[in-house]
């Protein structure tokens, strides 16, 4: 019913401070701890502009960080805020007024307000730093301790903020329709041990309110007064719940009632009280607030290592295979510890190899918690708590967390049970109580300890708490580990004695006791039958009217002779209201009548009246009752007239003859009792063989639905493995599209870019694809694929590429030629096979390379060579210019008739050759001029003195030749000497 979290043991974390490390600092009020993850940032900057800079409170924020990369978090937090905000190192005391933010790559606790830091121990998928800190916070501050959940993915802090909640804090959930992430939040508010949830600007107010409230106590720790105030609250509880608190210590509900009045916005316990009585959905929710369903798996370790060490092995020994261990977990909150039990008896029959029969009962009063125990699904937290090797062998990962196996949770029975007014479960071997009685009052805690002794068999094992004990019975028990509070029962009968005195009740409650069924009267036939009444009354004997279970539901005459009124609780069954010489009459009647065999029977009984003897006739009859299916029972009494008087020897004889039928009588009596007995014990044999039969069907009923539930449940695993694969395969063929579609994009782009036209045929020569620059060749349009590409008209003159493709085809020889277009463009064609990537061949794949500039060049080039060959044989000096007057090219005749070389002559200025030989106004006149080259033929005689050669008379003829391009042409010379002039 009520468990609570340990506090770490020590040397699983940091070096543990002492108590006094913090002194000389600022304590604060109370500890404040964020957590968040993805979308955490914004959140941590709005509550710290939102909360007031000196609220005495100290701050420590959780984050997921990248343990690969140094942190910058506090820096960026100091623009949000006045306070202080420091990066926590290991030893550092949490001061008020100050925020202290996780480094990366390190787990954070807090011991006597002392930050301690570690390197993780979990990998970094496992990883929970915000379930750490909450749980060491809520050891080590209490009640005071406030963990807030605020944006993240996942469910880190949900475990965290159940240990605060365990603890009497406050726990505070972000709204998560405010949050950018809303996993973390939302898990926690599933969990149901979040207190409240709002916006994230909101809290702050909250929490100053909270730190008003926890300093001046509305509700007094304990004492009378504690308890005049709680008891019209606790009223109201019981009269909504059945449940009494009123033996919980005061503290606890204290805490606990604030924290609704809290939430609720009131002040006064009166006021709540009332508040209580006119909304009792809030009675409901006082009762789950009441409930510390705080609990984990295999919690202190070292409790289970020495059941599975020590305790179990013992117990198993020496016990037949055909005989149960019986096990009760009492208080198993969310059956957690029920299961770790159940982990640990699976572990040890695989290690001894053996199959023992184990029953294990965890029992509870929240039904929520155990309707969560035996659905067995649990946050995926648990992996802090649970190593490895058991989560992978007892448990199954689904999509909400880890669902316990079927064979574990097929070992527990869950039952909705109270301690403290339910009669126990008996003859266990392990009874396993931690954590509950340490919230119950001393007195109420001496009452449990004899009923767990009686619960369990003589030299059955107790397991508490290591902060409970047996108080006082030392008698009851015998230690085994006094440190784990580990105890073997005595075999002695004082804890029945101490529980027959006890004062608590098993007995049904009377608030939920069946109400008896109402058999409707038949109303009288008629009101003036007054006659019958009289007669009634004059001469009908005393009788009832009884239903076949003998429950009265009429009375006539006076019965106050033959019924009387049974000691103890009240009832109206006529065998029960039977005086003892009558009783066993009526009961025969009864049994006969509810087997069909009694119509109507009448015997005499000797009946004692006011000290005599005196015999009355009873009689039964069998009666129709109102309804057709439903038959009632008359019983009549009707004493005998006594004997007339007689004379004195008859009286004599008489009273001899008493004894002897006092005698015959009590034989009479005998005899019905051994009749009574015997028809008992044979309906209980036929009771018992109808049970083992239906037993027996329902067994072979619940085989087969076990069957049908295995394969069932095996259809499922193997479904969800298809659906795995078939997801898996998804994935990778959606991967592989992607792959695709990026590589069709590539080479889109890559033959856009190439300008080289590529026509795809299949085997066929039907068009596969081509690209853009294939349509300067072929008239081509998107719908032409899949057509023969010959039913396309080509832009090539004298080529028959379709008879070379068929030729590649078969010969798998590329083709290779140059192909020329109507408008003069020419291209360099190549047709290859297609191969696929299993060298297959496929068809063939056309390109078109545009080669026009190099063809012209070509050709020019050829002109060029035939141009200077031409030039180099003339005869005449010959020399050509650019439009600069540099030399181009000079003849063989002008370099042998004015002298020089080519390779002083050519790319050099005209005038300057031959040590500016040229440089003179005549040819200046010739080549400078408006119409210097421009007449073609003409030619003008020139005289001029030449280095070596003389005085020449030169006739000379230009000539410019025009570019194509419109660009300034070539001058050609040509030079013929002249005989000289007469003198």
């Amino acid at each position: 019913m009520v468990t609570k979290k340990q506090p770490p043991s020590a040397g699983t974390g940091p070096t543990a401070l002492p108590a006094d490390a913090a002194l000389n600092v600022a304590t604060p009020g109370q500890v404040v701890a964020l957590g968040a993850s993805a979308g955490g940032l914004e959140a941590f900057e709005q509550f710290l502009r939102a909360m007031p800079p000196d609220s005495g409170m100290g701050f420590v924020l959780v984050q997921h960080l990248d343990p690969t990369h140094p942190s910058i978090l506090a820096e960026i937090l100091r623009r949000s805020t006045p306070m202080t905000v420091v990066e926590a190192t290991d030893g550092m005391p949490v001061q008020a007024n100050r925020v202290h933010v996780i480094p990366p790559n390190r787990d954070m606790v807090i011991s006597h307000g002392v930050l301690g830091l570690s390197l993780p121990t979990e990998p970094r998928g496992r990883h929970l730093p915000i379930d750490s800190f909450f749980r060491a916070l809520a050891a080590d501050q209490a009640e005071a301790a406030v963990g807030i959940i605020l944006s993240g993915t996942g469910t880190d802090g949900t475990l965290g903020i159940r240990a605060i909640h365990g603890a009497g804090g406050l726990g505070l959930v972000q709204e998560p329709a405010t949050a950018r992430f809303d996993g973390m939040p939302a898990s926690a508010l599933k969990s149901g041990f979040a207190t409240q949830a709002l916006a994230v600007e909101a809290m702050p107010a909250l929490l100053l309110a909270h730190a008003r409230r926890l300093g001046s106590r509305a509700v007094a720790a304990d004492g009378d007064g504690a308890s005049a105030r709680l008891a019209g609250v606790l009223m109201q509880l019981r009269l909504g719940t059945g449940h009494d608190f009123s033996q919980y210590k005061k503290s606890t509900l204290g805490r606990r009632i604030e924290r609704r009045m809290t939430q609720q916005g009131i002040d006064d316990i009166a006021t709540y009280e009332r508040f209580l009585k006119e909304h009792p959905p809030e009675v409901q929710t006082l009762f789950r607030e009441m409930l510390i369903n705080v609990t984990s798996f295999f919690r202190d370790t070292a409790v289970f290592d020495t059941l599975k060490r020590d305790v179990l092995p013992a117990m198993l020994a020496q016990r037949p295979e055909n005989e149960a261990l019986r096990v009760w977990v009492a208080g198993c909150a969310t059956g957690e510890e029920a299961y770790s039990v159940a982990m640990l008896l699976r572990e040890l029959a695989d290690e001894h190899k053996r199959d023992w029969q184990v029953q294990i009962y965890g029992t509870d009063i929240d039904a929520d918690a155990v309707a969560v125990a035996r659905a067995g699904l649990y946050p995926p937290n648990i992996a802090q708590d649970v190593t490895p090797e058991r989560l992978r062998r007892f448990f199954v990962k689904e999509e909400g967390g880890y669902r316990v196996r079927k064979e574990i949770r097929e070992m527990v029975v869950f039952a909705v049970q109270s301690v403290i007014k339910d009669p126990p479960f008996t003859r266990l071997d392990l009874l396993t109580c931690r954590n509950l009685l340490i919230y119950l009052e001393p007195e109420l805690q001496e009452r449990l300890v004899p009923i767990f002794h009686y619960a369990l068999r003589p030299g059955g094992v107790l397991c508490l708490s290591p902060s409970e004990s047996i108080g006082s019975h030392g008698e009851l028990f015998e230690t085994l580990d006094r440190r784990l509070n580990i105890y073997r029962a005595r075999p002695t009968v004082a804890s029945r004695r101490a529980v027959i005195s006890s004062r608590l009740s098993w007995t049904t409650d009377r608030a939920g006791a069946a109400l008896p069924v109402v058999v409707s009267k038949p109303r009288e036939t008629a009101a003036a039958d007054l006659a019958r009444r009289t007669l009634l009354q004059a001469f009908a004997p005393a009788s009832v009217l009884t239903d076949l279970q003998g429950d009265i539901l009429y009375v006539h005459g006076e019965t106050g002779r033959f019924l009387r009124l049974a000691p103890g609780q009240p009832t109206h069954n006529v065998v029960d209201m039977a005086t003892e010489s009558l009783q066993l009459d009526v009961r025969e009647a009864l049994q006969k009548a509810a087997s069909g065999d009694l119509s109507l029977t009448s015997r005499e009984v000797l009946h004692k009246i006011d000290n005599d003897m005196q015999t009355v006739t009873l009689s039964v009859r069998a009666i129709a009752g109102p309804e057709p299916s439903r038959s009632l029972l008359l019983f009549s009494f009707q004493e005998l007239d006594p004997s007339p008087a007689r004379s004195p020897a008859r009286r004599r004889k008489a009273g001899a003859s008493t004894e002897a039928q006092r005698v015959q009588a009590l034989e009479h009596e005998l005899m019905l009792s051994k009749q009574t007995l015997g028809a008992m014990v044979e309906e209980q044999q036929i009771s018992n063989e109808e049970l083992q039969s239906t037993n027996e069907e329902l067994q072979s009923t619940n085989e087969e639905l076990q069957s049908t539930n295995e394969e069932l449940e095996t259809s499922k695993e193997e479904l969800q493995s298809v659906n795995e694969e078939l997801v898996t395969v998804n994935s990778e063929l959606q991967i592989k599209v992607e792959q695709l579609t990026g590589m069709q994009d590539d080479m889109k782009n890559l033959l856009d870019n190439i300008s080289v036209g590529s026509i795809f045929l299949d085997r066929r020569l039907l068009i596969r694809r081509f690209t853009r620059d294939a349509t300067a060749v072929y008239r081509l349009v998107p719908s032409d694929v899949g057509r023969p590409l010959s039913d396309i008209r080509c832009e090539l003159q004298d080529v028959d590429l379709l008879a070379d493709a068929q030729s590649v085809l078969d010969t798998l020889a590329p083709v290779e030629r140059e192909v020329r277009t109507a408008g003069n463009t020419w291209y360099l064609a190549r047709i290859k096979p297609y191969r696929t990537m299993d060298n297959v061949i496929d068809g063939v794949v056309l390109t078109f390379n545009d080669v026009t500039e190099r063809v012209l060049a070509l050709a020019m080039r050829q002109a060029r060579d035939l141009a200077e060959a031409v030039v180099d044989t003339v005869y005449e000096p010959l020399v050509v210019l650019d439009s600069s007057l540099l030399v181009l090219t000079a003849n063989r005749a002008f370099l042998s008739l004015f002298g020089g070389q080519a390779a002083d002559t050519l790319g050099r200025a005209f005038y300057d050759i031959g040590q500016r030989q040229w440089d003179f106004v005549a040819m200046h006149e010739l080549l400078d001029g408006p119409s210097g080259g421009q007449c073609l033929g003409e030619d003008r005689v020139l005289s001029h003195d030449f280095a070596g050669i003389g005085r020449q008379q030169l006739r000379v003829r230009t000539r410019r030749v025009a570019l194509q391009n419109g660009a300034a042409g070539l001058v050609l010379v040509s030079f013929a000497t002249e005989p000289a002039p007469p003198a």
